[in-house]
């Protein structure tokens, strides 16, 4: 399950990730970033992941086919707030990759710094 949130960051699109994800799930989460980034420009994600169990293939095509229409050049921040060691050390190795876009990892107690992180330009 994939719920939006609002974190009070106009830039930002926020969400929460508890369960098994779905195409509609993945759906509602892409359409609300493509109006961040018509909005926007520039975007930041946040994500709390509360525990993974899955994802539909429906869903990772979803993902695919917006990463090849929409790409990464929007996004220049994302916080990601997991109690998860090993996604942890995911997020340390996608920040490394990804250097146009500075990726922090953050644990369930340090949510209002991912928020703050976001919030400064």
């Amino acid at each position: 399950m994939l719920d939006v949130i609002d974190i009070g960051v106009e830039q930002a699109i926020a969400y929460r990730v508890a369960g098994k994800i779905t195409e509609e799930d993945m759906t509602t989460a892409l359409t609300g970033i493509k109006d961040q980034i018509y909005n926007f420009g520039n975007v930041f994600l946040y994500q709390e992941i509360e525990s993974i169990g899955g994802v539909e293939l429906d869903a990772i095509v979803e993902k695919i086919k917006f990463m090849a229409d929409v790409g990464l050049s929007n996004f220049s921040r994302m916080a990601v707030v997991t109690d998860k060691q090993w996604m942890h050390k995911i997020i340390d190795l996608e920040d490394q990759l990804f250097k146009n876009i500075e990726i922090k990892c953050f644990s369930t107690e340090q949510k209002e710094e991912a928020i703050d992180f976001l919030r400064v330009p």
